[in-house]
Protein backbone atom coordinates (compact mmCIF):
# COMPACT_ATOMS: atom_id res chain seq x y z
CA UNK A 1 0.00 0.00 0.00
CA UNK A 2 1.37 3.00 -1.06
CA UNK A 3 0.13 5.49 1.87
CA UNK A 4 0.50 2.89 4.91
CA UNK A 5 1.84 5.11 7.25
CA UNK A 6 3.53 2.78 10.10
CA UNK A 7 5.66 1.35 6.74
CA UNK A 8 6.67 4.85 5.62
CA UNK A 9 7.51 5.59 9.06
CA UNK A 10 9.40 2.56 9.21
CA UNK A 11 11.66 2.94 6.12
CA UNK A 12 12.11 6.86 7.48
CA UNK A 13 13.66 5.22 10.40
CA UNK A 14 15.66 3.05 8.82
CA UNK A 15 16.98 5.55 6.43
CA UNK A 16 18.00 8.03 9.22
CA UNK A 17 19.72 5.49 11.04
CA UNK A 18 22.06 5.18 8.32
CA UNK A 19 23.05 8.45 7.85
CA UNK A 20 22.96 8.96 11.72
CA UNK A 21 26.93 9.54 12.37
CA UNK A 22 27.62 10.41 8.91
CA UNK A 23 30.25 13.08 8.33
CA UNK A 24 29.86 16.87 7.52
CA UNK A 25 30.96 16.17 4.05
CA UNK A 26 28.79 13.17 3.71
CA UNK A 27 25.70 15.83 4.54
CA UNK A 28 26.65 18.68 2.35
CA UNK A 29 27.10 16.41 -0.52
CA UNK A 30 23.02 14.78 0.31
CA UNK A 31 21.70 18.64 0.74
CA UNK A 32 23.31 19.71 -2.35
CA UNK A 33 22.00 17.11 -4.75
CA UNK A 34 19.05 17.23 -3.17
CA UNK A 35 18.50 20.81 -4.11
CA UNK A 36 20.30 20.63 -7.21
CA UNK A 37 17.10 17.93 -8.68
CA UNK A 38 15.02 20.44 -7.50
CA UNK A 39 15.76 23.94 -8.91
CA UNK A 40 17.82 22.84 -12.11
CA UNK A 41 15.39 24.66 -15.01
CA UNK A 42 13.24 21.34 -16.33
CA UNK A 43 12.34 20.18 -12.88
CA UNK A 44 11.55 23.64 -11.23
CA UNK A 45 9.39 24.33 -14.10
CA UNK A 46 7.39 20.90 -14.20
CA UNK A 47 6.72 21.36 -10.43
CA UNK A 48 5.66 25.42 -11.23
CA UNK A 49 3.23 24.38 -14.33
CA UNK A 50 1.81 21.47 -12.41
CA UNK A 51 0.97 23.53 -9.14
CA UNK A 52 -0.35 26.07 -11.02
CA UNK A 53 -2.78 23.38 -13.05
CA UNK A 54 -3.48 21.52 -9.71
CA UNK A 55 -4.31 24.04 -7.56
CA UNK A 56 -5.92 26.56 -9.87
CA UNK A 57 -4.55 29.45 -7.74
CA UNK A 58 -1.31 31.78 -8.21
CA UNK A 59 0.63 32.67 -11.08
CA UNK A 60 2.61 30.27 -12.96
CA UNK A 61 5.67 32.24 -13.66
CA UNK A 62 5.15 33.62 -10.15
CA UNK A 63 5.66 30.13 -8.54
CA UNK A 64 8.39 29.27 -10.78
CA UNK A 65 10.39 31.77 -9.48
CA UNK A 66 9.45 31.20 -5.76
CA UNK A 67 9.99 27.88 -6.27
CA UNK A 68 13.60 28.43 -7.40
CA UNK A 69 14.52 31.45 -5.13
CA UNK A 70 13.12 29.71 -1.97
CA UNK A 71 15.08 26.43 -2.56
CA UNK A 72 18.19 28.51 -3.80
CA UNK A 73 18.41 30.96 -0.85
CA UNK A 74 17.39 27.99 1.06
CA UNK A 75 20.47 26.58 -0.03
CA UNK A 76 22.33 29.62 0.61
CA UNK A 77 21.54 30.12 3.90
CA UNK A 78 22.81 26.35 4.47
CA UNK A 79 25.90 26.52 3.05
CA UNK A 80 28.94 26.32 5.22
CA UNK A 81 27.03 25.43 8.63
CA UNK A 82 28.32 22.75 11.07
CA UNK A 83 25.49 20.85 11.87
CA UNK A 84 27.54 17.34 12.71
CA UNK A 85 29.43 16.76 15.75
CA UNK A 86 31.33 19.61 17.51
CA UNK A 87 29.00 22.81 16.47
CA UNK A 88 30.31 25.30 19.14
CA UNK A 89 33.39 24.98 21.57
CA UNK A 90 33.77 28.14 24.08
CA UNK A 91 36.46 28.13 26.19
CA UNK A 92 35.48 31.01 28.26
CA UNK A 93 32.32 29.04 29.68
CA UNK A 94 34.04 25.53 29.23
CA UNK A 95 30.81 24.64 27.32
CA UNK A 96 30.87 22.16 23.97
CA UNK A 97 27.71 21.49 21.82
CA UNK A 98 27.37 18.58 19.83
CA UNK A 99 24.45 18.59 17.02
CA UNK A 100 21.98 15.31 17.07
CA UNK A 101 19.47 14.39 14.75
CA UNK A 102 15.70 15.03 15.58
CA UNK A 103 14.92 12.05 14.00
CA UNK A 104 11.65 11.62 11.80
CA UNK A 105 10.17 15.09 11.31
CA UNK A 106 6.19 15.48 10.01
CA UNK A 107 5.71 17.99 7.54
CA UNK A 108 2.03 19.70 6.52
CA UNK A 109 2.39 21.50 3.77
CA UNK A 110 -0.59 24.22 2.27
CA UNK A 111 -2.19 24.46 -0.76
CA UNK A 112 -0.97 28.05 -1.37
CA UNK A 113 2.86 27.16 -1.72
CA UNK A 114 2.31 23.62 -2.46
CA UNK A 115 5.88 22.97 -3.92
CA UNK A 116 8.23 25.57 -2.67
CA UNK A 117 7.81 24.37 1.37
CA UNK A 118 8.91 21.14 0.34
CA UNK A 119 12.80 22.32 -0.23
CA UNK A 120 11.90 24.68 2.08
CA UNK A 121 11.54 22.00 4.98
CA UNK A 122 13.35 19.17 3.58
CA UNK A 123 16.63 20.55 2.88
CA UNK A 124 17.32 21.75 6.54
CA UNK A 125 15.59 18.83 7.62
CA UNK A 126 18.28 16.80 5.25
CA UNK A 127 21.03 18.86 6.83
CA UNK A 128 20.64 18.30 10.12
CA UNK A 129 20.59 14.33 9.22
CA UNK A 130 16.67 13.61 10.06
CA UNK A 131 14.14 11.92 7.75
CA UNK A 132 11.17 13.51 6.90
CA UNK A 133 7.64 12.53 5.59
CA UNK A 134 5.36 15.33 3.99
CA UNK A 135 1.75 15.59 4.36
CA UNK A 136 0.34 17.83 1.69
CA UNK A 137 -3.14 19.47 1.01
CA UNK A 138 -5.05 16.87 -0.95
CA UNK A 139 -5.31 19.75 -3.75
CA UNK A 140 -1.99 19.48 -3.79
CA UNK A 141 -0.94 16.22 -3.61
CA UNK A 142 0.50 16.20 -7.13
CA UNK A 143 3.28 18.53 -7.34
CA UNK A 144 4.24 18.20 -3.97
CA UNK A 145 4.78 14.09 -4.74
CA UNK A 146 6.30 15.37 -7.90
CA UNK A 147 8.51 18.09 -5.56
CA UNK A 148 9.81 14.79 -3.51
CA UNK A 149 10.21 12.63 -6.37
CA UNK A 150 12.85 14.79 -7.29
CA UNK A 151 14.74 15.29 -4.05
CA UNK A 152 14.42 11.53 -3.59
CA UNK A 153 16.53 11.41 -7.51
CA UNK A 154 19.08 12.98 -5.76
CA UNK A 155 19.52 11.56 -2.80
CA UNK A 156 19.69 8.60 -4.88
CA UNK A 157 22.24 9.60 -6.84
CA UNK A 158 25.18 10.38 -4.21
CA UNK A 159 24.14 7.01 -2.46
CA UNK A 160 21.84 8.27 0.45
CA UNK A 161 18.75 6.35 1.00
CA UNK A 162 15.97 7.80 -1.07
CA UNK A 163 13.49 6.97 1.99
CA UNK A 164 14.70 10.13 3.60
CA UNK A 165 12.34 12.02 2.20
CA UNK A 166 8.56 10.46 1.63
CA UNK A 167 5.24 11.92 0.37
CA UNK A 168 1.79 10.78 1.21
CA UNK A 169 0.25 10.38 -2.19
CA UNK A 170 -3.21 10.13 -1.12
CA UNK A 171 -3.41 12.73 1.78
CA UNK A 172 -6.61 12.95 3.88
CA UNK A 173 -6.69 14.42 7.30
CA UNK A 174 -7.17 11.14 9.14
CA UNK A 175 -4.06 10.25 7.57
CA UNK A 176 -2.25 13.75 8.58
CA UNK A 177 -3.36 13.53 12.40
CA UNK A 178 -2.13 9.70 12.48
CA UNK A 179 1.52 11.42 10.91
CA UNK A 180 1.52 13.55 13.54
CA UNK A 181 1.12 11.74 16.34
CA UNK A 182 4.14 9.00 15.07
CA UNK A 183 6.75 11.15 14.36
CA UNK A 184 9.23 12.46 16.49
CA UNK A 185 8.98 16.23 15.01
CA UNK A 186 5.83 18.35 13.59
CA UNK A 187 6.06 21.37 11.39
CA UNK A 188 2.83 22.62 10.51
CA UNK A 189 2.21 25.17 7.79
CA UNK A 190 -1.08 26.33 7.22
CA UNK A 191 -4.24 27.65 8.54
CA UNK A 192 -4.93 28.29 12.42
CA UNK A 193 -7.32 24.88 12.39
CA UNK A 194 -4.48 22.73 10.76
CA UNK A 195 -1.74 23.79 13.45
CA UNK A 196 -4.01 23.61 16.91
CA UNK A 197 -4.54 19.98 15.60
CA UNK A 198 -0.74 19.40 15.38
CA UNK A 199 -0.42 21.04 18.67
CA UNK A 200 -2.81 18.84 20.28
CA UNK A 201 -0.88 15.58 18.39
CA UNK A 202 0.98 15.20 21.48
CA UNK A 203 3.99 15.84 19.11
CA UNK A 204 6.71 18.63 19.86
CA UNK A 205 5.80 21.12 16.75
CA UNK A 206 6.50 24.28 15.43
CA UNK A 207 3.38 26.17 13.56
CA UNK A 208 2.50 28.99 11.61
CA UNK A 209 -0.12 32.15 12.35
CA UNK A 210 -2.35 33.80 10.07
CA UNK A 211 -1.25 36.25 8.26
CA UNK A 212 -2.53 40.02 7.80
CA UNK A 213 0.29 42.35 6.84
CA UNK A 214 0.00 45.93 6.98
CA UNK A 215 2.21 48.74 5.11
CA UNK A 216 2.58 52.29 6.83
CA UNK A 217 3.90 54.55 4.27
CA UNK A 218 4.79 58.05 6.12
CA UNK A 219 5.50 61.41 4.43
CA UNK A 220 8.80 61.34 4.19
CA UNK A 221 8.90 58.06 2.11
CA UNK A 222 9.86 57.86 -1.20
CA UNK A 223 5.86 57.85 -2.65
CA UNK A 224 6.78 56.06 -6.14
CA UNK A 225 8.97 53.32 -4.57
CA UNK A 226 6.35 52.50 -2.03
CA UNK A 227 3.31 52.22 -4.72
CA UNK A 228 5.56 50.17 -6.80
CA UNK A 229 6.43 47.49 -4.22
CA UNK A 230 3.36 47.38 -2.23
CA UNK A 231 1.66 46.70 -5.67
CA UNK A 232 4.42 43.66 -6.30
CA UNK A 233 3.81 42.16 -3.01
CA UNK A 234 -0.06 42.55 -2.87
CA UNK A 235 -0.02 40.79 -6.80
CA UNK A 236 2.90 38.12 -6.34
CA UNK A 237 1.36 34.63 -7.34
CA UNK A 238 -2.04 36.39 -6.51
CA UNK A 239 -1.27 36.91 -3.21
CA UNK A 240 -1.15 32.93 -1.96
CA UNK A 241 1.46 34.40 0.40
CA UNK A 242 0.30 34.85 4.64
CA UNK A 243 2.88 37.72 4.00
CA UNK A 244 0.81 39.59 0.92
CA UNK A 245 0.34 43.14 1.83
CA UNK A 246 -3.53 43.20 2.86
CA UNK A 247 -3.84 47.02 3.87
CA UNK A 248 -1.74 50.09 3.36
CA UNK A 249 -1.81 52.70 6.34
CA UNK A 250 -1.28 56.13 4.76
CA UNK A 251 -0.19 59.58 6.43
CA UNK A 252 -2.87 62.09 4.95
CA UNK A 253 -1.42 64.30 3.35
CA UNK A 254 0.64 62.05 0.82
CA UNK A 255 -3.00 59.60 0.88
CA UNK A 256 -3.56 60.59 -2.80
CA UNK A 257 -0.40 60.16 -4.32
CA UNK A 258 0.23 56.80 -3.18
CA UNK A 259 -3.22 55.93 -4.40
CA UNK A 260 -2.46 57.57 -7.92
CA UNK A 261 0.62 55.40 -7.40
CA UNK A 262 -1.05 52.06 -7.14
CA UNK A 263 -3.32 52.94 -9.57
CA UNK A 264 -0.75 53.61 -12.11
CA UNK A 265 0.77 49.92 -11.72
CA UNK A 266 -2.84 48.47 -12.08
CA UNK A 267 -4.85 49.02 -8.97
CA UNK A 268 -8.55 50.06 -9.42
CA UNK A 269 -10.00 51.73 -6.27
CA UNK A 270 -14.13 50.08 -5.68
CA UNK A 271 -16.56 52.78 -5.63
CA UNK A 272 -18.88 52.41 -1.86
CA UNK A 273 -21.07 50.48 -4.35
CA UNK A 274 -18.34 48.00 -5.47
CA UNK A 275 -17.06 47.41 -2.62
CA UNK A 276 -20.67 46.05 -1.04
CA UNK A 277 -20.67 43.71 -3.92
CA UNK A 278 -16.88 42.18 -3.32
CA UNK A 279 -17.80 41.56 0.05
CA UNK A 280 -21.01 39.49 -0.45
CA UNK A 281 -18.77 37.58 -2.74
CA UNK A 282 -15.72 37.66 -0.80
CA UNK A 283 -17.62 36.29 2.80
CA UNK A 284 -20.91 34.57 1.17
CA UNK A 285 -21.62 34.54 4.75
CA UNK A 286 -20.24 37.47 6.36
CA UNK A 287 -17.61 35.57 8.34
CA UNK A 288 -15.77 32.96 6.49
CA UNK A 289 -13.58 34.08 3.18
CA UNK A 290 -14.66 32.19 -0.23
CA UNK A 291 -12.47 29.74 -1.10
CA UNK A 292 -13.65 30.08 -4.91
CA UNK A 293 -11.74 33.68 -4.77
CA UNK A 294 -8.39 32.80 -2.73
CA UNK A 295 -5.48 33.29 -5.09
CA UNK A 296 -7.71 34.47 -8.16
CA UNK A 297 -7.02 36.96 -10.34
CA UNK A 298 -8.24 40.53 -9.61
CA UNK A 299 -10.17 40.13 -13.34
CA UNK A 300 -11.75 37.01 -11.69
CA UNK A 301 -12.65 38.23 -8.87
CA UNK A 302 -14.30 41.43 -9.95
CA UNK A 303 -16.49 39.31 -12.59
CA UNK A 304 -17.66 37.06 -9.94
CA UNK A 305 -19.06 40.09 -7.99
CA UNK A 306 -20.45 41.63 -10.90
CA UNK A 307 -18.25 44.86 -11.11
CA UNK A 308 -16.80 46.38 -14.67
CA UNK A 309 -12.97 47.17 -13.97
CA UNK A 310 -10.21 48.16 -16.71
CA UNK A 311 -8.71 45.68 -18.89
CA UNK A 312 -5.31 46.55 -17.47
CA UNK A 313 -6.18 45.81 -13.48
CA UNK A 314 -4.58 43.68 -11.51
CA UNK A 315 -5.20 44.67 -8.03
CA UNK A 316 -8.61 46.15 -6.08
CA UNK A 317 -8.38 48.54 -3.89
CA UNK A 318 -11.30 49.36 -1.10
CA UNK A 319 -11.38 52.06 1.42
CA UNK A 320 -10.97 50.67 5.39
CA UNK A 321 -13.67 51.86 7.30
CA UNK A 322 -14.09 49.89 10.47
CA UNK A 323 -11.75 46.86 12.20
CA UNK A 324 -13.60 44.13 13.14
CA UNK A 325 -16.29 41.43 11.98
CA UNK A 326 -18.00 44.25 10.82
CA UNK A 327 -15.56 45.11 7.98
CA UNK A 328 -14.01 42.14 7.10
CA UNK A 329 -11.84 44.00 4.71
CA UNK A 330 -9.85 44.35 7.42
CA UNK A 331 -8.97 40.83 7.94
CA UNK A 332 -6.66 38.75 5.90
CA UNK A 333 -7.54 38.08 2.59
CA UNK A 334 -5.16 36.17 0.21
CA UNK A 335 -6.00 37.77 -2.36
CA UNK A 336 -5.35 40.99 -4.85
CA UNK A 337 -7.38 42.74 -2.59
CA UNK A 338 -5.53 45.99 -0.35
CA UNK A 339 -7.70 47.82 2.01
CA UNK A 340 -6.67 51.36 2.28
CA UNK A 341 -6.48 53.46 5.59
CA UNK A 342 -5.22 56.93 6.16
CA UNK A 343 -3.98 58.61 9.72
CA UNK A 344 -2.83 61.53 10.71
CA UNK A 345 -0.23 61.35 13.46
CA UNK A 346 2.01 58.64 13.14
CA UNK A 347 0.72 56.95 16.72
CA UNK A 348 -2.69 56.87 14.74
CA UNK A 349 -0.71 54.56 12.23
CA UNK A 350 0.82 52.64 14.71
CA UNK A 351 -2.71 52.05 16.69
CA UNK A 352 -3.73 50.94 13.16
CA UNK A 353 -1.17 47.91 13.21
CA UNK A 354 -2.07 47.31 16.57
CA UNK A 355 -5.95 46.73 16.07
CA UNK A 356 -5.50 45.37 12.41
CA UNK A 357 -3.00 42.47 13.45
CA UNK A 358 -5.13 42.02 16.73
CA UNK A 359 -7.68 40.97 14.90
CA UNK A 360 -6.14 39.23 12.27
CA UNK A 361 -2.75 38.54 12.00
CA UNK A 362 -1.35 38.83 15.56
CA UNK A 363 2.08 38.23 15.49
CA UNK A 364 2.91 38.00 12.06
CA UNK A 365 4.05 40.82 10.08
CA UNK A 366 4.17 44.58 9.48
CA UNK A 367 6.29 46.84 6.97
CA UNK A 368 7.05 50.92 6.85
CA UNK A 369 8.05 53.15 4.10
CA UNK A 370 9.67 55.73 5.84
CA UNK A 371 13.00 57.38 6.25
CA UNK A 372 12.96 58.35 9.81
CA UNK A 373 15.22 55.67 11.71
CA UNK A 374 12.88 56.55 15.22
CA UNK A 375 9.71 55.88 13.41
CA UNK A 376 11.03 52.29 12.93
CA UNK A 377 12.21 51.55 16.11
CA UNK A 378 8.85 53.19 17.63
CA UNK A 379 6.98 50.81 15.71
CA UNK A 380 9.02 48.34 16.07
CA UNK A 381 8.89 48.60 20.09
CA UNK A 382 4.89 48.94 20.15
CA UNK A 383 3.15 46.44 18.13
CA UNK A 384 2.92 42.66 18.42
CA UNK A 385 4.31 41.32 15.07
CA UNK A 386 7.66 38.94 14.17
CA UNK A 387 9.04 40.89 11.65
CA UNK A 388 9.08 44.35 10.10
CA UNK A 389 9.50 44.69 6.88
CA UNK A 390 11.81 48.75 6.27
CA UNK A 391 11.14 49.48 2.85
CA UNK A 392 10.61 46.28 1.00
CA UNK A 393 7.88 44.39 -0.89
CA UNK A 394 6.48 42.22 2.25
CA UNK A 395 5.39 38.94 0.67
CA UNK A 396 8.94 39.05 -0.83
CA UNK A 397 11.22 39.98 2.28
CA UNK A 398 9.41 37.82 5.13
CA UNK A 399 10.27 34.57 4.27
CA UNK A 400 13.59 35.86 3.68
CA UNK A 401 15.36 37.44 0.42
CA UNK A 402 18.55 38.22 -1.14
CA UNK A 403 18.60 41.78 -0.13
CA UNK A 404 17.93 41.28 3.72
CA UNK A 405 19.01 39.18 6.50
CA UNK A 406 15.75 36.99 6.73
CA UNK A 407 16.27 33.49 6.99
CA UNK A 408 14.64 31.77 3.83
CA UNK A 409 11.93 29.67 4.95
CA UNK A 410 7.96 28.85 4.05
CA UNK A 411 7.05 28.63 7.77
CA UNK A 412 6.66 31.99 9.77
CA UNK A 413 6.73 31.92 13.07
CA UNK A 414 4.38 33.77 14.97
CA UNK A 415 5.31 33.94 18.97
CA UNK A 416 2.57 33.16 22.08
CA UNK A 417 1.13 36.68 19.89
CA UNK A 418 0.10 33.88 17.00
CA UNK A 419 -0.40 30.81 19.11
CA UNK A 420 3.03 29.30 18.16
CA UNK A 421 6.22 28.63 20.01
CA UNK A 422 8.55 30.79 18.82
CA UNK A 423 9.06 34.13 17.02
CA UNK A 424 11.09 33.53 14.17
CA UNK A 425 11.54 32.00 10.33
CA UNK A 426 11.59 28.23 10.94
CA UNK A 427 15.16 26.93 9.81
CA UNK A 428 17.52 24.55 10.13
CA UNK A 429 18.21 25.39 13.91
CA UNK A 430 14.62 23.94 14.65
CA UNK A 431 14.94 20.80 12.96
CA UNK A 432 18.21 19.19 15.60
CA UNK A 433 19.01 18.54 18.65
CA UNK A 434 21.94 19.53 21.03
CA UNK A 435 24.03 18.23 23.62
CA UNK A 436 25.49 20.54 26.00
CA UNK A 437 29.24 19.39 27.13
CA UNK A 438 30.27 21.09 30.25
CA UNK A 439 33.96 21.15 31.40
CA UNK A 440 35.13 22.98 35.04
CA UNK A 441 36.21 26.10 34.80
CA UNK A 442 37.43 29.02 37.18
CA UNK A 443 34.45 29.61 39.54
CA UNK A 444 32.57 32.83 38.48
CA UNK A 445 30.82 34.18 41.79
CA UNK A 446 28.09 36.18 42.23
CA UNK A 447 28.57 39.83 42.92
CA UNK A 448 26.21 41.01 45.99
CA UNK A 449 27.61 44.56 45.33
CA UNK A 450 26.86 44.84 41.34
CA UNK A 451 23.57 43.06 41.95
CA UNK A 452 21.57 44.48 44.59
CA UNK A 453 24.22 47.50 44.70
CA UNK A 454 21.78 50.40 43.19
CA UNK A 455 18.72 48.72 45.11
CA UNK A 456 20.79 49.07 48.71
CA UNK A 457 21.50 52.73 47.31
CA UNK A 458 17.48 53.84 47.06
CA UNK A 459 16.28 51.36 49.70
CA UNK A 460 18.63 50.12 51.91
CA UNK A 461 19.43 46.99 52.96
Amino acid sequence: MADNLKEMVERARKAQAQIEFWSQEQVDMMVAAAGWEVIKEENAVACAKLAAEETGMGIYENKLLKHKKKSLGTLRDLEGLKTVGLIEDNPKTGIMKFAKPVGVIGALTPVTNPTSTLPGNGLPALKCRNAIIFAPHPRAKGCANLTCDFMRAGLKKVGAPEDLVQCIKEPSVELSQELMKVVDLVIATGGGPLVKVAYSSGTPAYGVGAGNAIMIVDETADLKDAAEKIFKGKTFDNATSCSSENSCVIQESVYDKVVEGLKSHGGYLCSAEEKTKLKATMWPDGIHLNKDIVAQSAKKIAGMAGIAIPENTTMLMVIGEKIGREDMFSAEKLSPVLTLWKYKAFEDAIDYVTRLTAFSGYGHSCGIHTTKDERIAELATKVRVSRIMVRQSQSYGNSGDYNNGMPFTLTLGCGTWGGNIVSENISYKHMMNVTWVAKPITPVLPDEQKIFGAYWNKFGK
